[in-house]
C-alpha cells in the first residue's frame, strides 16, 4: 500500500484514479469486471480500458461512445498507437493491465487563439466559473483606483486607465461574442472610454491593447474560466439600497437571501445623509436586513415586509412580474401558508389571501423549476382518494428545454432528476406522448446533470452518450446548455 500513499499526495488526474481503482480492486482476490470509462474532463476527452476487457463488451463500448473511427480493436491487438496519434489522441497510460487515452476537444489550429480560448471556454467546457452555471441572484462591482463606470439609462461607458502611448485599444467581451475587432475605444486625457449597451446582469469583458489581451487591472472582479482564460467582470446594476441616517455607524452592511446573509460582504457607501450601495438582483424575491454596529433591522423605507424565524420582520424586494399561486377551496380554513423550494420550505412566511373561492398569493419567481405545496391550519393537503398528504406541486418558470425519453411503456412514473431540481426523484413527472416520455424544464447555460427514475429506477439517458462518473460509483448524463 506505500505506492498507493504515495499517489495520493500528488493530483490526482483522471487516468491515475482509474490505475489506483485497478490497484485497489485486483488486491482482494477476486474477478473483476473490466475497467472502462469516457470521461468529459475540461477541454479533454478521457478513455480508460482494461486489458481483460472481452471483444463483446469492447464492441458494445464502442457502440456506445461512437468510437469506431479509433480502431481500438487493433489497437489492442497490436500494442501500437500511430491510428490514435493520427487522430489526435494522446496515451496517458498503456501497460498489462490498463490502457488510457486522452484528446482535447479545441480545434488544433486555434490552440493559441484568445477569442476561440474564450468562446470555447464559455459555450461549451464551462462548468461553474466565468459565464456562470447559474444565473447568479446577485453582484457588486469592485473597482480600484477608478470610479465605477459611469451609466446613462442602457449606456454603459468602460474606462480604461492609463496607456497613453498605445496605438490602439479595443474592447471584447460577451456583449459583442468577443470580437477583437468590433469596439475600438477612444483616447481621452486619462484613458481609454468605450460606450457600450447593456443590459441589467453580468457581462465578461477584456481590453486589448496593441493587439494584447489583458483583463482590467483596476477591476477586482476576475474570474477564470478553467481553460486558462482570466475575464474581468463587470455588473450592469438595476438596484439601489439606500439607508438614510445612522451618520454616525462605522460601516453598514445590507445582507439577504440573495447572498447568504452574509454579514460582511456588501458593505455600503457613506453619502453624507445615510449610506448607499448599487446592486444587481436578478429577478425574483429578495428579503434583506442592515447591519449596523451589530444591529440587525430591517429597512425602515421599505414598508413591504416578511416573518422571519427570530420573530422579527425581514425586508423583501420583488424584482419582475409575480406569478399568482391558487388554492381553490379550503374556505373555512383560518390560515393557509406556501411554502416551496424557493424559499427553503419556511412555513411561516408567505401567508396566503383569502377569497370567496379558496386562497391565492402573487408572488415572484425567477427561472427555474421548482416544487411547492400548502400548508392549512399546519397540515398539508390531503388527497380525497388515497386519503395521504398530496405530493407537492411543480411549477417551471421560463421552460427551454424538454427531455425526451423513448419506450418504458409500461412504467407507471417517470421522472426527470437533475442538478436543475435538486435531484429530486419524485417531484418532475414526465407525461406520457406518442410513445415517448416528455417533460418541459429550465435549464441554465453551461454543463447539466442529469438522469431519468423510472418506478424508482435510476437511469442514465439512453439516448445520449455523454456521461460521466459520479459520487455514488454509477454515472449521470451531461448534456450542455448554449449561451444565448
Amino acid at each position: 500500500m506505500e505506492m498507493i500513499r504515495s499517489i495520493s499526495l500528488i493530483t490526482i488526474r483522471p487516468w491515475m484514479m482509474a490505475l489506483l481503482f485497478l490497484l485497489m480492486a485486483g488486491s482482494n482476490g477476486y474477478a473483476q469486471p473490466p475497467v472502462k470509462s469516457f470521461v468529459v474532463k475540461k477541454d479533454h476527452i478521457y478513455i480508460t480500458l482494461g486489458k481483460n476487457i472481452s471483444q463483446q463488451e469492447l464492441d458494445a463500448f464502442i457502440a456506445q461512445y461512437s468510437l469506431q473511427e479509433l480502431d481500438l480493436k487493433t489497437f489492442f491487438k497490436s500494442n501500437k498507437p500511430d491510428s490514435l496519434f493520427k487522430l489526435g489522441w494522446q496515451v496517458q497510460l498503456n501497460n498489462s493491465e490498463i490502457v488510457v487515452i486522452s484528446k482535447s476537444m479545441q480545434p488544433a489550429g486555434k490552440l493559441d487563439d484568445p477569442v476561440e480560448k474564450i468562446l470555447l471556454a464559455q459555450k461549451i467546457f464551462f462548468n461553474g466559473y466565468g459565464a456562470s452555471n447559474k444565473e447568479p441572484l446577485y453582484g457588486v462591482n469592485r473597482f480600484k483606483r477608478k470610479y465605477p463606470f459611469a451609466v446613462n439609462d442602457s449606456l454603459v461607458t468602460f474606462f480604461f486607465r492609463g496607456y497613453q502611448q498605445a496605438a490602439k485599444v479595443m474592447l471584447a467581451g460577451t456583449f459583442n461574442n468577443w470580437d477583437p475587432e468590433a469596439l475600438r475605444m477612444k483616447k481621452v486625457d486619462s484613458g481609454w472610454v468605450a460606450f457600450v449597451k447593456l443590459g441589467a446582469g453580468k457581462h465578461y469583458y477584456k481590453f486589448i491593447v496593441d493587439n494584447k489581451w489583458t483583463i482590467d487591472k483596476d477591476n477586482e472582479l476576475v474570474e477564470n474560466d478553467g481553460q486558462g482564460n482570466d475575464n474581468s467582470v463587470y455588473y450592469k446594476t438595476n438596484y439601489v439600497f439606500a439607508l438614510k441616517g445612522n451618520t454616525k455607524a462605522g460601516k453598514v452592511v445590507v445582507a439577504g437571501s440573495f447572498n447568504n446573509w452574509d454579514p460582511n460582504e456588501i458593505t455600503m457607501d457613506f453619502f453624507g445623509e445615510g449610506w448607499i450601495k448599487h446592486l444587481y438582483l436578478a429577478e425574483g424575491t429578495h428579503t434583506y436586513r442592515f447591519v449596523a454596529g451589530g444591529n440587525w433591522f430591517a429597512d425602515p423605507a421599505n414598508p413591504e415586509t416578511f416573518p422571519n424565524e427570530f420573530g422579527e420582520t425581514n425586508s423583501v424586494i420583488c424584482m419582475g412580474k409575480p406569478h399568482v399561486f391558487v388554492l381553490k377551496g379550503y374556505t373555512t380554513a383560518k390560515r393557509v401558508m406556501l411554502l416551496g423550494s424557493f424559499n427553503q420550505w419556511r412555513n411561516f412566511e408567505l401567508q396566503m389571501h383569502k377569497t370567496d373561492t379558496g386562497w391565492v398569493l402573487p408572488y415572484v419567481l425567477g427561472h427555474g423549476n421548482y416544487e411547492y405545496t400548502f400548508e392549512i391550519d399546519g397540515r398539508k393537503p390531503v388527497d380525497a382518494v388515497t386519503r395521504k398528504e398530496k405530493a407537492n406541486e411543480v411549477l417551471v418558470i421560463a421552460p427551454n428545454y424538454q427531455f425526451r425519453l423513448q419506450g418504458y411503456a409500461a412504467a407507471k412514473q417517470v421522472c426527470v432528476a437533475g442538478d436543475f431540481n435538486n435531484w429530486s426523484p419524485n417531484g418532475f413527472p414526465m407525461r406520457k406522448e406518442a410513445g415517448e416520455w416528455v417533460l418541459e424544464q429550465h435549464l441554465y447555460p453551461g454543463k447539466r446533470l442529469y438522469k431519468f427514475v423510472i418506478d424508482g429506477k435510476w437511469i442514465v439517458d439512453p439516448a445520449n452518450k455523454l456521461r460521466e462518473p459520479n459520487e455514488f460509483g454509477e454515472e449521470n448524463s451531461v448534456m450542455w446548455m448554449e449561451y444565448r
